[in-house]
């Protein structure tokens, strides 16, 4: 390969950008699904814990760290939220099992966007390589990968 042409390195480049882009968004999406799983699990040991408890007490956040001590009036049964803004009211054992079920599917869908995410780094590291090899071939040194590294 004698002549390097210089739009291959541009195309490159952009190349790299975009994925860089693609990155971040699969991260934030990644972040968002273990937040939602993390609640979910606190979900599960809550109610468990409220059947477990004698009195029906627990403390409940109100923001800003602080807490009070509420008494659940009917912790037989719990208002879940299925999606699309739709609640229904199950016992808890059902809003558990159902939570439960959330949770699985939760870290399946993590899980893919993860390998996602790899599957993406694979292709920035070999557009990275490609990049840096035009580099070296035109004499200069490689720019700096903008986005995702």
């Amino acid at each position: 390969m004698d002549q390097v042409d210089p739009r291959e390195a541009q195309m490159l480049q952009m190349y790299l950008n975009e994925y860089g882009q693609q990155m971040e968004i699969l991260s934030q999406q990644l972040n968002l699904i273990e937040q939602q799983r993390l609640e979910s699990l606190g979900a599960v040991e809550t109610l468990q814990a409220l059947e477990q408890s004698d009195d029906g007490e627990v403390l409940l956040p109100i923001g800003g760290g602080a807490v009070v001590r509420v008494k659940v009036l009917d912790p037989g049964h719990v208002m879940v939220n299925i999606g699309a803004d739709v609640v229904v009211e199950r016992t808890s054992s059902d809003a558990v099992e159902y939570l439960q079920d959330r949770i699985t599917e939760l870290d399946a869908l993590g899980k893919k966007v993860a390998g996602s995410i790899e599957q993406v780094r694979g292709q920035v590291n070999e557009i990275s390589r490609r990049l840096e090899a035009v580099y070296r071939q035109r004499g200069q040194p490689p720019r700096p990968a903008q986005g995702g590294q």
